[in-house]
């Protein structure tokens, strides 16, 4: 029974980090279409296209990171796996906090100004 479990958790971390491949696969597909098709009169074309980019970056790093996490359940818990998932989590999560501030100009943790 515990087995079969196990098998259920991999797979579905598997799938998770599929999503998270794929949505970084088409979200760049999507942004250049943006960028060469969608009319933008006041010249933003260049910060949609860069905004669009990091938002699929950072939405697919955010389904890796949740992919790893529930890859945890279904590995032995030996201090090498440890340390292995936590510095991919720690990379991934670097990138991801990186990302949104270039995206927003601020920490995720900052209130939004009003007007924003």
């Amino acid at each position: 029974m515990h087995e079969t479990v196990q098998h259920y958790v991999e797979w579905a971390a598997l799938g998770i980090e599929v999503a998270g491949v794929l949505v970084m696969i088409i979200g760049p597909i999507f942004a250049l279409w943006r960028y060469f098709f969608d009319r933008h009169e006041d010249g933003s074309s260049y910060r949609t296209f860069r905004h669009d980019l990091g938002k699929a970056i950072l939405l697919g790093l955010e389904f890796l990171v949740a992919g790893d996490i529930i890859a945890t359940v279904s590995t032995d818990p030996t201090m090498n796996n440890v340390l292995v998932l936590g510095v991919i989590v720690l990379i991934r999560t670097f990138l991801s906090l990186s990302l949104q501030v270039e995206l927003e100009g601020k920490w995720p943790w900052q209130k939004r100004e009003i007007g924003d």
